[in-house]
């Protein structure tokens, strides 16, 4: 016969795993439930900010962005009514695989005003096809916004 004090330790120990497991599962199924696809109408290379200060278009170096090497982008920057924003906006860089759950291999940042509300971003890698996103977030006399655009490689 197993003595008291071992049972109610397996009984704890059982316990423990049962309420894990229930923990896990659900968010396991969670996890594997990817975000749908844009459409092929949201793929755009320049659109409007979330809350419409901005009209923001990015332009890869090569015209189209590559799998594999490190790249630079352009990106232009107007406010709502054409006008470029200043130089000295803040405009930084983030993206990621949706569908895979990670962010952008490297960490591309801005590396100087081009004038005319452009700007030169240096950094920027995708090392796999795929569904991509690239978000920028911009500071300039407007207020601060986001806009994210959509890239399947």
């Amino acid at each position: 016969m197993i003595p008291t004090r071992f049972r109610r330790l397996l009984a704890a120990l059982c316990a423990t795993l049962v309420l894990g497991a229930a923990a896990v599962v659900p968010a396991a199924g969670r996890a594997a439930r990817a975000p749908d696809r844009p459409q092929a109408s949201d793929i755009a290379a320049a659109k409007l900010s979330e809350r419409g200060l901005y009209r923001v278009e990015v332009q890869p170096e090569a015209g189209s962005p590559p799998v594999g090497p490190i790249h630079r982008w352009t990106v232009r920057v107007v406010a709502a009514d054409g006008t470029p924003v200043p130089d000295g906006a803040a405009i930084k860089v983030d993206g990621g695989m949706p569908e895979h759950g990670h962010g952008l291999p490297t960490r591309p940042r801005v590396t100087r005003a081009l004038g005319d509300g452009r700007f030169l971003v240096e950094g920027m890698k995708f090392n796999m096809p795929g569904w991509w996103t690239l978000t920028l977030s911009v500071s300039a006399a407007p207020g601060a916004d986001n806009v994210t655009f959509n890239l399947v490689l």
